[in-house]
């Protein structure tokens, strides 16, 4: 079954020509014109991911990400940001609201495509059922159901926290540099700064509420969970 992809764009020639140019590579497409109905044709639809312009009418790429990441329904969703704004701290700004990638306009149609590709397949690790938990303290992951909890409590997490939190599960205590993240979760080399890594984090240690220290900045090197001092 073709994964679908939903995009959202105020500009129809540009939608036309990209839903076209997926949809001969397998994908279904759904368009959406402004924030609000593509909102809600994602509430609806429940895509396997979501292109999304920052600059749209009715409501902003910024907001229908804050809703999407609001709703249990839809915060796992996958979202590729698509702007022509393409300074550092817009990128950056984008991770922080839960975005899984960025793409500055214009761009080529198969750089797009891989990205997609790249970001859906960070989740098909999460549709094959694997048995077992992921332990560190009161931090469990669950690989079957791909649940997270903090002391009993289920955690909201995207697609790219999630896959983050169990590679450092998986490192038992081992430093994960940022370089190793960002192949590993993301799927690429350099094609993405190290400071996504630093703001996925920074968001992933803000959900772990008491659990956060265990969640552990090694100064110059990266990342690693680990009981914290004086534990």
């Amino acid at each position: 079954m073709s994964e679908t992809v939903l995009f959202v764009d105020d500009e129809r020639d540009l939608t036309t020509g990209v839903s076209h140019f997926l949809r001969r590579e397998g994908f279904r497409v759904l368009t959406a014109h402004d924030g609000r109905t593509g909102l809600e044709i994602a509430r609806r639809e429940k895509p396997d991911l979501i292109l999304l312009d920052l600059m749209m009418p009715e409501l902003s790429g910024s907001e229908v990400l804050k809703a999407l990441r609001g709703d249990r329904a839809t915060v796992a969703i996958p979202v590729i940001l698509v702007s022509a704004r393409n300074e550092e701290i817009d990128r950056l700004l984008g991770f922080e609201l839960g975005a899984d990638d960025y793409v500055t306009k214009p761009f080529s149609l198969r750089e797009l495509v891989m990205r997609v590709r790249a970001v859906l397949k960070r989740g098909a690790g999460r549709a094959v059922a694997e048995s077992g938990s992921l332990l560190a303290g009161p931090i469990r992951i669950d690989l079957e159901t791909h649940e997270v909890r903090v002391s009993g409590v289920k955690l909201q997490l995207t697609l790219t926290e999630f896959q983050l939190l169990v590679d450092l599960l998986r490192a038992k205590g081992r430093v994960r540099s940022r370089e190793s993240l960002l192949s590993e979760v993301w799927g690429y080399d350099t094609e993405v700064e190290s400071r996504t890594v630093d703001t996925h984090v920074r968001r992933l240690r803000t959900k772990l509420r008491d659990a956060s220290p265990w969640l552990q900045t090694v100064r110059g090197v990266g990342y690693r969970v680990d009981p914290p001092e004086g534990d």
